[in-house]
């Protein structure tokens, strides 16, 4: 199924004219002038969605309407282009360029797949994957798209796994990563996860060129419930992965892990207090190269957030907040959003959603 370049008319009736009214001149030029910015779906007071271009200073610069709830970012380094992904079990991407200088995609899901709200960029910009369920065949895949055709829908490659959620690419683009949550869905029984009792969580490394399996590992049987959700990609490519516990609720499990290509996993030893504070719940993860840093953030439990040390796993910082939901990276530290408002301690009158994306490195 193409994906059509569209026009003025078609992208308005899709998006929304906020769109347009937030790339314009004076949004562009404040976009020119921000050190950092950043992108996250929020809900309105109305319960309309859109997407907001946040400044470091934790202020608007711009918001694009949507016509429905988002939930994953990415950003192509190539090519400038931001990608958003409708949450599970949505049937949308679109794909824009925040200056205004590239043309808008909206891609919609082929017949028997969804999408499970996460995706990635090559690193030259050229193809974008995307983590989908062929729900009659209960297997996650990852849908390929190529920006050079419009974002045609080429094929698609197995992820190996049940209910992949967040996806990543190698920094050299030789390996995709896929999160297979474990969970089963179906779009007939909306969010319900189907399958709790015999869960199947696992981290795929999958040749990018050729789809092969590159290695794959599997949680051990007495974490069964411990779904591998969210990635970071750290140093020289090292895989970091976060977890939501599906289990009893009086346990302690590993909520964070890593591994390297050719490398058996490790978990990071998270104190007591830290699990508890988060809720057994890893909402969202991202990697901060200038602290080298590992943030975590959870609106469960108490509502955390915190870091460990990307090169040793160490426990290095925690703070309560309530409804931390998004984290990226800041200059130090890291951006923070939360269902109630706040961003980088900013409040304002819409909820923030569970992601954010930081669009210029």
């Amino acid at each position: 199924m193409r994906s059509p370049l569209l026009d003025r008319r078609s992208f308005v009736k899709a998006a929304g004219a906020a769109f347009l009214a937030g790339l314009a001149p004076a949004s562009a030029f404040a976009l020119s002038r921000a050190d950092a910015v950043y992108a996250t779906g929020i809900r309105r007071p109305d319960r309309s969605f859109a997407l907001a271009l946040m400044s470091e200073a934790g202020d608007f610069i711009a918001e694009i309407e949507l016509p429905d709830r988002i939930h994953g970012l990415a950003a192509s380094p190539a090519t400038g282009e931001v990608a958003a992904f409708a949450r599970r079990p949505g049937t949308f991407i679109l794909v824009f360029s925040p200056d205004g200088s590239g043309g808008q995609f909206l891609i919609n899901s082929v017949a028997d797949r969804h999408f499970y709200g996460h995706g990635a960029f090559s690193p030259d910009g050229r193809f974008l994957y995307a983590s989908e369920n062929d729900f009659e065949n209960r297997c996650g895949v990852i849908g390929i798209y190529d920006r050079r055709d419009g974002y045609l829908r080429i094929g698609e490659y197995p992820t190996y796994g049940i209910g992949p959620h967040d996806l990543a690419v190698s920094p050299d683009g030789r390996f995709l990563v896929a999160a297979n949550g474990g969970i089963e869905t179906h779009p007939d029984f909306g969010r319900t996860k189907l399958n709790l009792d015999h869960m199947e969580p696992s981290l795929a490394l999958i040749d990018a060129a050729s789809g092969t399996l590159v290695e794959k590992h599997a949680l051990p049987a007495d974490l069964r419930q411990l779904s591998t959700r969210h990635l970071a990609i750290g140093e020289k490519g090292r895989v970091w992965f976060a977890c939501q516990y599906e289990g009893p609720r009086n346990a302690l499990p590993p909520l964070v892990g890593r591994f390297s290509p050719g490398e058996a996993l490790t978990f990071a030893e998270l104190p007591d207090d830290i699990t508890i504070g988060l809720g057994n719940y890893v909402g969202a993860i991202a990697y901060n190269p200038r602290d080298g840093l590992i943030g975590l953030s959870s609106p469960k439990g108490k509502g955390m957030v915190a870091s460990v040390d990307e090169a040793t796993g160490q426990m290095r910082s925690s703070r309560v907040l309530a409804d931390a939901a998004g984290i990226a990276a800041a200059d130090h530290g890291f951006a923070v959003g939360t269902y109630g408002g706040s961003f980088k301690g900013r409040h304002h009158d819409v909820a923030f959603d569970q992601h954010i994306q930081r669009l210029n490195e």
